[in-house]
């Protein structure tokens, strides 16, 4: 009987041992670095040969003239050409800062809006019912539709420009806040309060940082927002004060029927788009989800 026990004790111990050992193993993070060739199998190629697929496609097209019309679909030489000839000239930078500029000033106002706005939307039961539905509503309005009221209000100028991304990121960032909040679990909020974090300082330790993954999800479809409602904007609102973006690069291009100029344009709105993501937001990602225990490499 005493050796039952003591068997039974040891396999307790040994279990209790073996959880502890996986508990330690999974708060532990790993230093080492990953291998290049891992890395470059895992992360560099798929896309260079997802680029590299699009490209022969879009050459054999040309070259087997299934589209014989280069006014409809020119070369990708074609379009290299006008992008090489806009660098030589001191012209792309010039485009793309333009562009960039405004969205990123854009989306620091927007972020500075909506993240309170979304705490309030969240927090205070009379606001969200009173303004939630109308975020919503407005978060599924097309931005382009702002185009036309914002130059009436505020004319030709840059105030339009970032009055058209406000209206097109907050909504977004607001609501992923809110989303964020809502998946807050409550056992968080009744340990913070029991530790005398309430109001300010509840919202502050606690809230946010558990809102933290809706919350950058929101961010990164603000920033979407952003983007999508100032090329809109550029496209439909030229004027020669207002410098050339990529935006309006693309309406001279359709105004002069030149398309590999309108490629150009294009490839640079993505080339900007997918930037942005890689350097800002995926990053920013990666370290909610990793200070989760959610990403191991």
């Amino acid at each position: 009987m005493a050796s039952t026990d003591s068997t039974t004790v040891d396999k307790d111990g040994n279990d209790l041992a073996g959880l502890e050992a996986g508990l330690d193993a999974l708060e532990t993070r790993q230093t080492s670095r990953t291998p290049f060739r891992q890395t470059l199998t895992e992360k560099i190629l798929p896309p260079v040969l997802a680029v590299a697929l699009v490209l022969a496609v879009w050459q054999a097209l040309v070259s087997f003239k299934v589209v014989d019309d280069p006014t409809k679909l020119p070369a990708p030489s074609a379009v290299w050409d006008v992008v090489h000839q806009a660098w030589l000239q001191g012209e792309l930078l010039g485009y793309i800062w333009t562009s960039v500029s405004r969205g990123l000033l854009g989306f620091g106002f927007a972020l500075v809006i909506g993240t309170p706005l979304g705490l309030l939307v969240a927090r205070v039961k009379f606001i969200r019912a009173a303004i939630g539905p109308i975020l919503s509503g407005l978060q599924s309005l097309p931005s382009v539709a702002w185009v036309p009221p914002a130059v009436i209000w505020l004319g030709l100028n840059n105030s339009m420009m970032y009055a058209v991304i406000l209206l097109g990121a907050v909504p977004s960032i607001a609501n992923g806040l809110v989303s964020g909040v809502d998946q807050v679990p409550p056992l968080f909020l009744r340990a913070g309060r029991t530790l005398g974090a309430t109001g300010l300082k509840g919202t502050w330790h606690i809230v946010l940082p558990a809102a933290l993954p809706g919350y950058v999800a929101g961010l990164k479809q603000g920033w979407a927002f952003s983007w999508r409602s100032l090329m809109a904007a550029e496209i439909i609102a030229s004027f020669p004060d207002l410098g050339v973006g990529l935006g309006q690069l693309l309406e001279n291009g359709r105004n002069a029927s030149d398309m590999a100029m309108v490629f150009e344009a294009i490839l640079l709105i993505l080339i900007v788009g997918i930037a942005i993501d890689l350097l800002i937001f995926s990053p920013l990602e990666r370290w909610v989800l990793r200070s989760r225990g959610l990403l191991v490499k």
